[in-house]
């Protein structure tokens, strides 16, 4: 190979390199959980409101939404579990419970407000 082209070929390889750059990786912080809590918690009330559910009382630090439905008492439990997740629970109860699938319908009425 010629000098001039050895010397062209450098020049290009020199330029390609310099169109390389490496970024440091900056470091994010965990999502909160939050968001999540607060998503859940509004995706629990509305589900209570779809059923006709009146609600009694809420309790954001023990993560509970108490209500009434007819003869029956219905209860959310809205928790954050260690890894940030939230995991929310139905209980419907009365002696002897007016309406069976009233729990079921509540998770369902859930699952659609949290669009899944």
């Amino acid at each position: 190979m010629s000098r001039a082209l050895h010397s062209l070929v450098l020049a290009l390889a020199l330029a390609l390199l310099a169109g390389c750059v490496a970024y440091t990786p900056v470091p994010v912080a965990p999502p909160s959980p939050q968001p999540r809590f607060e998503q859940s918690w509004a995706a629990a009330v509305g589900a209570m409101a779809d059923q006709g559910v009146t609600i009694t009382s809420q309790d954001r630090a023990t993560g509970a939404i108490r209500g009434q439905r007819g003869g029956a008492t219905v209860t959310a439990l809205v928790q954050t579990l260690a890894g940030g997740q939230v995991q929310v629970s139905f209980e419907s109860t009365g002696t002897p419970d007016p309406d069976p699938d009233l729990a079921r319908r509540l998770r369902e009425s859930f699952v659609r407000r949290m669009g899944r």
